[in-house]
C-alpha cells in the first residue's frame, strides 16, 4: 500500500518547501545567538516570525489578518510535518503563539485582543504560562495562588513553578484562585500579569541538560497588583478556559513529534554506517543494532499512521480517540529512542560543548534523553494522560 496526497496538496507542500528554503534564518544566525529560553527572542527569531506572519505561514489555518491563509486541515498537517524537518522552529515563544493567543481570541475582551494578539503573533511581545504550582503539580484544580479583589485591582499572592520562559517573558497568562470558598474546580480565574510588576520575581531553575540556560523558573507573587481589566473571560471560569488552553497546546502536536522521531531514526541509520561497535565492525553489521533499529522504526511508523487514522476521522467530523493516545505514546517513544541513541554512541553522547538553538535540534544523545523527561510532563504528565484515556476514551471507572 502506498499512501499519497492529491495533486493540490502536493503543490502546497512544494510551495512551502520552496518558501522555507529561501526565507528561513541561517545556521550562522541561530548559532551566534541561541534563544535563552522559550520567551527570549533574539533579533533573528523576531524577524523570522514576522516573515512567517506576513507570508500567512505562522498559523496557516487562521485567517489572513491573523498570520494565516485559511489552510485546509490537510494543508496544516503537511505544514507541521515540513516544519519538523527543518532547523528553525516556526516560533520560539510557542506558548504565546500556540496556547495563549488563541485563548485570548476565544475568551478575551476586544481591548485585550487588540492589545495582545497581533503583537504576539508579530514577535513583538512574549508570554509565559502560569499553571503549575509546588503543592499542586499537574493538578490545576489544586492551585493555591490567590487573587483578592481590591477596588480596581486584583492583589496576587502565591507561587508558580516550572514556568517556561518566565525570566524573559513580557506577560504571564496566569491561573489564580479568586474564590477561596468554592469547590476547587470552580473558583479559578485567569489574569494577564505584566512580568515587570512590583512584587513579582522570577527565579530560573538550573537544569542538568543546560537546556535554554534556564527555561524553567519559579515565580513568586508578593502583593502583586493587577488591573481588574486584565481578567480574561468570566470570573471563576478558569477551569473551562484551562481545558481550552491545553486543547490549543496539543492541537497537531503529534505531527511534529512523529516527524522528529523519523528524523532521529534517520540519524541513527547514518550513525550505523560510520560508527564501529566493540568488535571493530560498523554498527549496521550488528544483528542487535539492526533489530533494535527495526523495532524502533516500526513503532515510529505505527504511531504516525495511528495519527493519520485519527486525523482522517477528525477531517470527517468524527471523534478521534487516537489523538488522546498520541501525546502519551509519542513522548515515551522519543524517550526510548534517545536512551538507545545514548547507549549506541557511548561516551560521545555526553559531549557538553555542543551548541544548539532548540530542544529538538541535533544534540548529544544523552542530553536529548535527559531533556526527553520534560516531554512526558509538559502539557499534562503521562500519568494524567493515562487517567484521561482510561476514563474518557475507554470509559473505565475511577476506582
Amino acid at each position: 500500500m502506498k499512501l499519497h496526497y492529491d495533486e493540490e496538496t502536493e503543490k502546497f507542500r512544494t510551495e512551502l518547501r520552496d518558501w522555507l528554503s529561501k526565507n528561513q534564518p541561517t545556521k550562522a544566525e541561530m548559532d551566534a545567538e541561541p534563544p535563552k529560553s522559550s520567551a527570549h527572542l533574539p533579533d533573528w527569531a523576531r524577524a523570522w516570525q514576522l516573515r512567517l506572519f506576513n507570508a500567512g505561514l505562522l498559523v496557516p489555518g487562521w485567517p489572513k489578518e491573523l498570520g494565516g491563509r485559511d489552510a485546509t486541515p490537510i494543508q496544516q498537517l503537511i505544514y507541521f510535518e515540513e516544519f519538523a524537518n527543518i532547523g528553525p522552529w516556526r516560533a520560539y515563544n510557542m506558548q504565546g503563539v500556540q496556547i495563549i493567543t488563541p485563548s485570548i481570541l476565544d475568551f478575551g475582551t476586544e481591548g485585550q485582543k487588540e492589545r495582545f494578539v497581533l503583537p504576539c503573533l508579530r514577535g513583538e511581545i512574549t508570554w509565559c504560562l502560569g499553571m503549575s504550582e509546588p503543592g499542586a503539580g499537574s493538578d490545576l484544580a489544586g492551585l493555591s495562588t490567590r487573587a483578592d479583589r481590591d477596588g480596581d485591582d486584583f492583589v496576587i499572592n502565591g507561587q508558580k513553578v516550572w514556568t517556561s520562559g518566565a525570566a524573559e517573558a513580557d506577560f504571564c497568562f496566569c491561573f489564580v484562585r479568586t474564590d477561596q470558598d468554592a469547590p476547587k474546580h470552580k473558583g479559578i480565574s485567569v489574569l494577564i500579569i505584566d512580568m515587570k510588576s512590583e512584587g513579582l520575581e522570577a527565579r530560573p531553575l538550573p537544569e542538568l541538560t543546560d537546556r535554554h540556560h534556564g527555561d524553567f523558573n519559579e515565580v513568586f507573587f508578593d502583593n502583586v497588583r493587577v488591573p481588574a481589566s486584565n481578567l480574561v473571560g468570566k470570573l471563576n471560569d478558569g477551569w473551562r478556559m484551562a481545558a481550552g488552553s491545553l486543547a490549543h497546546e496539543r492541537g497537531m502536536l503529534w505531527t511534529g513529534q512523529c516527524a522528529r522521531i523519523e528524523r532521529r531514526l534517520r540519524e541513527l541509520v547514518e550513525l550505523g554506517k560510520t560508527q564501529k561497535g566493540p568488535d571493530g565492525k560498523p554498527l549496521n553489521e550488528s544483528k542487535k543494532f539492526k533489530e533494535e533499529l527495526g523495532e524502533l522504526w516500526t513503532s515510529g511508523q505505527a504511531l504516525k499512521f495511528m495519527g493519520y487514522r485519527g486525523f482522517s476521522k477528525f477531517a470527517r467530523g468524527e471523534a478521534s480517540p487516537e489523538h488522546s493516545v498520541m501525546k502519551l505514546a509519542c513522548g515515551e517513544m522519543e524517550q526510548n529512542l534517545f536512551l538507545w541513541g545514548a547507549e549506541v554512541t557511548g561516551p560521545r553522547s555526553l559531549d557538553t560543548h555542543h551548541k544548539r538553538v532548540a530542544y529538538d535540534a541535533p544534540a548529544p544523545w544523552a542530553r536529548q534523553y535527559l531533556s526527553s523527561f520534560s516531554y512526558t510532563i509538559a502539557g499534562g504528565t503521562s500519568e494524567i494522560q493515562r487517567n484521561i484515556i482510561a476514563q474518557r476514551v475507554l470509559g473505565l471507572p475511577r476506582k
